[in-house]
């Protein structure tokens, strides 16, 4: 008689080839019973509350603001410049790069360091220099133009 074809070995692989099978079987089940697909659409459904909170209850129709169209404004009109007449600023240079050709000038009201190109400058200035200055707003905030010496 001769020996059996199968071993202990190829037992075992059979053995846990059949339990690794079984147990994606049940992760597949257990993943359909709690899809989220087929619900209904009030599962669904979303509401925002009075407070703007997101919430799963419709909102009460008692609470209900009405809003009239005068009321709602889709754009802010312009807003009057009060002087055309441009205000003379007093100030004293902190930065000047001639090379570059701009610079900083600290205003001596507001204490607010704004920026000089060389272009703007009537005359010459320097650090630590006394500047009477206009300003307008430029690319990244307010600028110095018509920049003269302080007399």
């Amino acid at each position: 008689m001769g020996k059996s074809q199968e071993s202990f070995n190829k037992k075992e692989k059979e053995k846990k080839k059949q339990q690794k099978l079984q147990e994606k079987q049940e992760k597949k089940a257990e993943r359909q019973a709690n899809s989220s697909k087929g619900k209904g659409l009030e599962d669904m459904m979303a509401y925002i509350d009075e407070n703007g909170n997101i919430t799963n209850t419709p909102p009460d129709p008692s609470k209900r603001k009405e809003i009239s169209l005068e009321d709602v404004q889709i754009s802010v009109s312009r807003q009057q410049e009060t002087d055309d007449v441009p205000v003379i600023r007093t100030g004293i240079v902190t930065h000047f790069n001639m090379g570059k050709g701009y610079g900083f000038i600290r205003d001596l009201q507001t204490q607010e360091s704004i920026f000089v190109h060389i272009n703007d400058v009537v005359g010459r200035i320097q650090e630590g220099s006394k500047v009477n200055f206009e300003t307008t707003m430029g690319h990244k905030g307010p600028q110095a133009i018509q920049v003269k010496l302080a007399v």
